[in-house]
């Protein structure tokens, strides 16, 4: 991507899987959490992901997904300085973007309009009531 060029399946492929093993080893070793930063721009790159709760019942799978349009995309990929994304990137990740169906239940979508700051709270308020959700239902489920 740094030379300019889009990553294709083949290219995304090794790599999220590398990512899950690792995330799934920190777990292993104890951690409470892993939070993975990575754009699962299509369905079957978050189904790699997901992979790791298939065989651990301890670990769970959940994305953010971060809307934006093109425009605001494009506003701050352009207010960045020095960085590799260009405005064909944005339109070439757009072009492969597949939004989470309601069938993927382990997705989070949060509307990016405003601030960092304001994005950052927004998220981390709808990560902590899936969590909350998730604790609920393991406790009924327990009972």
């Amino acid at each position: 991507m740094s030379s300019g060029q889009p990553l294709n399946d083949a290219d995304r492929w090794d790599w999220l899987i590398k990512l899950r093993e690792h995330c799934v080893s920190e777990l292993l070793k104890g951690s409470a959490g892993v939070v993975l930063t990575c754009s699962a721009l299509k369905k079957k790159y978050r189904d790699v992901l997901r992979i790791a709760s298939y065989h651990h019942d301890t670990i769970l799978v959940h994305f953010v997904y971060l809307k934006a349009t093109r425009e605001m995309l494009l506003a701050r990929v352009r207010a960045r300085q020095g960085h590799y994304m260009k405005d064909d990137m944005v339109f070439s990740q757009l072009e492969d973007l597949q939004a989470p169906t309601e069938d993927e239940r382990d997705c989070i979508s949060v509307e990016v309009a405003g601030t960092p700051v304001e994005v950052n709270e927004l998220v981390l308020n709808d990560v902590k009531k899936a969590l909350e959700h998730v604790i609920r239902k393991q406790h009924y489920t327990e009972e």
